[in-house]
């Protein structure tokens, strides 16, 4: 026997993830399981240097997945750019990875107009990425510990500079 869903309840939660705002009274992340191994794609840094994850072993990296097209990842970045002046270092680091079709370039754009000074850049093919993170949408967090495994993930927009997640950050990175 089939139910029916009533148009309000479907297109109410349709709508869920576009009103979706940042959080800031929790941490953000759930950890406790075990550490997954994290594949890399190609990622090309500023210098025009491919790179792989592993360059940046030894450190914990909280890797962000955005595009510029992408209005919450817009609306993060801000706080990952303070987030990096903060807690950047030789123990950890914010790689946010750019995802835009047309490569490099608008993602420089973007971090010069809304005045980005902390966080590098760099940007990897839209496909490679999603096939070896296994994301759904934008943004997406991944936190990689110094070994490049997966210990937390998070899909939504952050707060990224609240209490709640440098708490937690430094309590992970033992600053």
């Amino acid at each position: 026997m089939s139910r029916r869903i009533p148009r309000r309840t479907l297109l109410g939660g349709l709508a869920v993830p576009l009103l979706a705002r940042p959080a800031l009274a929790r941490p953000p992340f759930r950890l406790g399981g075990e550490p997954q191994p994290l594949p890399s794609p190609p990622i090309l840094d500023e210098a025009g240097r491919t790179r792989r994850l592993d360059a940046f072993a030894g450190r914990f990296v909280l890797l962000n997945v955005w595009a510029t097209w992408c209005p919450p990842c817009r609306r993060e970045m801000p706080a990952l750019d303070r987030l990096q002046a903060r807690l950047g270092g030789d123990r950890f680091m914010v790689l946010p990875l750019n995802i835009d079709e047309p490569g490099i370039e608008p993602g420089r754009r973007f971090y010069d107009e809304i005045g980005i000074r902390n966080l590098p850049h760099f940007w990897a093919d839209p496909l490679r990425v999603q096939l070896a993170f296994a994301f759904v949408g934008l943004p997406t967090t991944l936190l990689v510990d110094p070994g490049g495994r997966e210990i937390g993930r998070l899909q939504g927009p952050f707060e990224w500079d609240a209490r709640a997640a440098v708490d937690q950050l430094s309590a992970i990175v033992g600053g």
